[in-house]
C-alpha cells in the first residue's frame, strides 16, 4: 500500500517562516554553511577530519626524470613463440640455428626462466646471466649491445614524446 505524505512546503503554507525562525534564514545557502564543498578549510574542518581525512594533501611523489621502458621476455615464452614468429617471417632459420632480433620484436631484455631446446643466436640490448648461460649451454649465443647499461639520449627523447 502506498503511503502518500504531504510535502513539507505544503504543510507549512501560510506560516510566513516555514519553521525556520526568522524570514532571513530560509534564503540562499547561508543557514546550511554554504553550498557544496565550501567551508571545508574553515567551519566544516571537523567534518573533514571525521569523514574524509584524505580530502586535502598529496600522497607519494612524482618522478620527473627520464623514464626507462624495459620490456622483457623469458626464455620460456621465447621458445613458445618461435614457430609463430617463423611463420610471420619475423625471425630467420639457418640450418639448425634461429636468428632472433628481439629489438625488432619490441623487447629490450632477455630473462632466464624456462628451458632452451633450440640453438639460437639472439640479438638483444640486455640479457641476464642465467639467460646467457642457458643459451650458450644449448649451443647458441647472445649478441648484447649493453654498453654502460644507461639509456641513450635518443631513447630518452622517444620516451618523453
Amino acid at each position: 500500500m502506498v503511503v502518500r505524505k504531504r510535502k513539507k512546503v505544503v504543510k507549512k503554507r501560510g506560516s510566513r517562516t516555514h519553521g525556520r525562525g526568522c524570514a532571513k534564514r530560509g534564503r540562499g545557502s547561508g543557514e546550511k554553511g554554504g553550498k557544496g564543498a565550501s567551508g571545508r578549510h574553515k567551519h566544516l574542518w571537523s567534518w573533514v577530519i571525521r569523514h574524509e581525512p584524505d580530502y586535502f594533501g598529496k600522497r607519494g611523489f612524482v618522478y620527473h626524470g627520464p623514464k626507462s621502458s624495459v620490456r622483457e621476455i623469458n626464455l620460456e615464452e621465447l621458445e613458445e613463440r618461435i614457430p609463430e614468429w617463423e611463420k610471420q617471417n619475423l625471425i630467420q632459420r639457418h640450418d639448425e640455428m634461429y636468428r632472433i632480433d628481439l629489438g625488432q620484436l619490441g623487447y629490450t631484455k632477455l630473462l632466464g626462466r624456462g628451458r632452451v631446446t633450440r640453438k639460437m643466436e639472439i640479438r638483444v640490448e640486455q640479457a641476464s646471466e642465467r639467460a646467457k648461460a642457458k643459451v650458450e649451454e644449448a649451443g647458441g649465443r647472445i649478441i648484447s649491445g649493453e654498453g654502460d647499461g644507461g639509456d641513450t639520449q635518443a631513447e630518452i627523447e622517444t620516451v618523453r614524446a
